[in-house]
């Protein structure tokens, strides 16, 4: 078997037109064959054949109403002051869709006649000819062309056939796709996969993808790398199907056979395309059958089909592929992009002061939720390296208006109840939906002040005063402080997270200097990082005696996950990210999470639904059960929605409210001023790093840290491993 030809970087367009023109000299059909099925059955398929009417509908003049049928020339004069009596000889009782009686043109509604007590019918209005009448052949006359070829069918279209008499038609048959997976890691799904082994999810995928284009669609017994294996199977399906896609082996390693097979058992018309993700793509022909390499990676594997075998597949069906509807947008935050390669980017969409922001998503080509959290893919050309935050962006629509409209976006710090509310709220409400970015707390007071989002998720430590987020409004807003708000979300406890059992007795922040601690950072601006930044220099440690300080991760769950797979030690994050993965947890500090408000969005009905959750018991409870977490305060707000002149007083944790009581119309009882300021204080162990706890004026914060602390010590000797359920 011939070597793989190397990967190239072929444009879209001209890939597809490389294709075609391979297919064309094999032989592949050019169309569907056509088939006669009963209307019945015919949603969805394609006319083969153009439909024409062979009777009229309505076949004969009916009645467009219920009531009695005249001639319209008995009722000329007819008025309120000077009314016309017809006898019962001169008008028939008729109901809707009755054919209508010799002699007669017209209809009057039974409403408006009345009748005496020997049956004359009394008329206060004249009728016109036809008046409440449908004529014979109103809908469409016999021999009338109702349906071209190519027309993909709908509901409506087989009602309207049948009434024009077309108890039969003449339509392409479903295209037959045949699925080939391989790989010697893959398990077919509901099998439990072992170490190094995945399940077959992109069958399933691409299968279901199929369908949704009018398909049939069979997955195959998966094939391990084995390229005489695969080859025996491309030569036995190809025959049978109009489509073949084989899954993986698309690149160019060494387990990778794809592009070979097929060049060895037919024409390989292209291998790699400019297009990100997507890019080892493989397009040829076995026998008269064409053959789509699809990429391992689920999202390439997805935008595979879409770009390359959604085309082909309407070709075949001679009607124009389905064209989902596009609406401009704003950029949430900057995009970088290749030069060279057209960039599929998956965003989220939400309406924002009065248009629509596009938030990028994780752009892996393995991170397939992006695929599923996406309520639109934008597209950058070849030519574009990317675009700045604000710019305005054409986005392909995934999911439909109405649930766009009811987005709540929420860009910043990342927290697991942001996740829990997006839930809770998209229960209560199918339309309504938190759409959350993890650009860290600074990114998110970024985005909120140049109109990008919502709500910004924040816990951003300001060293000077010991307050969170609010001294950092000045800074990002200016002196001017508009209508911003601020709200409590929740409090929790932050620390170190460690592998189960402490195995490295990791026990504070000066153990991250031991020889062989690895440490996995969050990015720059997060809150946790400025947190992490200001203890260390509390303690002396300088960055770069921690081992690993400049690995980053964009989230919680993230630090946790390098934890858990044992590609790092240690990494600060909050208690609920360590229970999530079954692991240790070593408290540090307990600190407020807020959320800061757009101007003008805090009595927004957009957000009305966010605030009532906040003030949900249920909802505290659940928020509760993930572990180190506060809920106390959750939905207390502790900046008003309007500038405030002069200094802001510390907040009272024992619950005296300071000036600026709201009127009653925010989430919650209303507060200014700042979280507890964090004191340092040894642990009572030489060489060890300081804890961080609550200074006096906040005791009720330092007994639940406390209280949440030895709860947490009681239960890891006897608590599972496994990941805990969360509601």
């Amino acid at each position: 078997m011939p070597d793989s030809p190397f990967i190239k970087d072929v444009p879209a367009a001209q890939a597809l037109a490389a294709w075609r023109a391979a297919r064309e000299a094999a032989g592949c059909p050019e169309r569907l064959s056509a088939v006669t099925v009963p209307v019945a059955e015919a949603a969805g398929l394609v006319t083969a054949a153009p439909v024409w009417a062979v009777r009229s509908s309505p076949p004969f003049d009916a009645a467009g109403m219920d009531g009695i049928a005249v001639r319209a020339a008995d009722t000329l004069g007819a008025s309120e002051t000077t009314p016309e009596w017809l006898s019962p000889g001169a008008y028939d009782v008729v109901d809707t869709g009755d054919p209508m009686p010799d002699g007669r043109d017209a209809v009057v509604m039974r409403e408006h006649v009345h009748y005496d007590d020997v049956g004359r019918a009394e008329l206060r209005a004249a009728v016109s000819p036809y008046q409440h009448v449908r004529s014979i052949g109103e809908d469409v006359s016999a021999g009338e062309l109702l349906l071209p070829e190519g027309h993909r069918l709908r509901a409506v279209d087989l009602a309207a056939a049948a009434a024009a008499g077309q108890p039969q038609l003449t339509v392409r048959r479903k295209a037959l796709v045949f699925i080939i997976p391989t790989g010697d890691e893959v398990r077919p799904i509901g099998t439990e996969p072992g170490p190094g082994e995945i399940l077959d999810t992109n069958s399933l995928m691409l299968a279901e993808q199929a369908r949704e284009a009018g398909c049939e669609a069979q997955v195959l017994p998966i094939e391990p790398d084995d390229p005489a294996r695969i080859a025996a199977a491309v030569q036995a399906a190809a025959p049978r199907c109009d489509l073949l896609i084989v899954i993986a082996g698309s690149s160019a390693g060494r387990d990778d056979y794809t592009a070979r097979v097929v060049a060895a058992e037919g024409t390989l018309a292209v291998h790699g395309v400019a297009v990100r993700p997507g890019h080892p793509v493989v397009l040829g022909v076995v026998g008269r059958t064409p053959v789509l390499g699809a990429p391992g990676y689920p999202v390439s594997a997805a935008l595979t089909f879409d770009i390359f075998a959604v085309p082909l597949l309407a070709e075949l069906s001679s009607a124009p592929p389905r064209q989902r509807p596009r609406v401009a947008a704003r950029l949430a935050r900057k995009l970088a992009s290749p030069l060279g390669m057209d960039d599929w980017v998956r965003v989220r969409l939400g309406a924002v002061g009065g248009s629509l922001v596009a938030t990028p998503l994780p752009r892996g080509a393995g991170v397939l939720t992006s695929l599923v959290r996406a309520d639109g893919l934008l597209v950058v050309p070849a030519g574009v390296e990317g675009h700045h935050a604000g710019s305005s962006v054409s986005v392909e629509l995934l999911r439909g208006p109405d649930e766009i409209a009811g987005t709540i976006v929420a860009i910043g710090s990342h927290d697991l109840v942001l996740d829990l509310a997006s839930s809770a709220l998209r229960a209560d409400d199918p339309l309504v939906t938190l759409a959350s970015s993890n650009v860290g707390s600074l990114g998110g007071l970024v985005a909120l002040r140049d109109g990008l989002c919502h709500i910004a998720g924040s816990h951003l430590l300001d060293p000077e005063t010991g307050e969170y987020t609010l001294p950092y409004l000045d800074r990002v807003f200016g002196g001017a402080r508009p209508d911003v708000a601020v709200v409590r979300l929740v409090e929790r406890s932050q620390g170190l997270i460690v592998a189960p059992g402490n195995p490295l007795e990791i026990e504070g922040l000066a153990d991250l200097r031991r020889p062989g601690v690895r440490y996995v950072n969050r990015q720059r601006g997060a809150g946790t990082r400025v947190l992490l930044d200001v203890m260390l220099g509390k303690l002396g440690i300088t960055p770069s005696s921690v081992e690993g300080y400049a690995r980053e991760e964009p989230t919680h769950l993230a630090v946790a996950a390098a934890i858990a797979s044992g590609r790092a030690d240690a990494g600060m994050g909050i208690m609920a990210a360590a229970r999530a993965f079954g692991l240790d947890f070593v408290p540090l500090a307990v600190e407020p999470y807020d959320l800061v408000v757009a101007p003008g969005a805090m009595e927004s009905p957009q957000l009305a639904p966010l605030w009532s959750l906040l003030q949900s018991d249920r909802f505290k409870a659940s928020v509760e059960e993930l572990g180190g977490y506060s809920t106390k305060d959750m939905g207390r707000r502790l900046r008003l929605g309007f500038p405030v002149v002069g200094s802001v007083a510390p907040w009272d944790p024992g619950g005296g409210l300071d000036r600026g009581r709201s009127s009653g119309s925010s989430p919650g009882p209303t507060a200014a001023g700042s979280a507890p300021r964090p004191t340092a204080v040894s642990s009572g162990r030489p060489g060890r790093a300081p804890r961080m706890r609550w200074s006096s004026r906040s005791a009720r914060t330092a007994r639940w840290a406390a209280a949440r602390t030895s709860s947490s010590r009681t239960r890891r000797s006897s608590r599972s491993r496994a990941t805990p359920t969360r509601r």
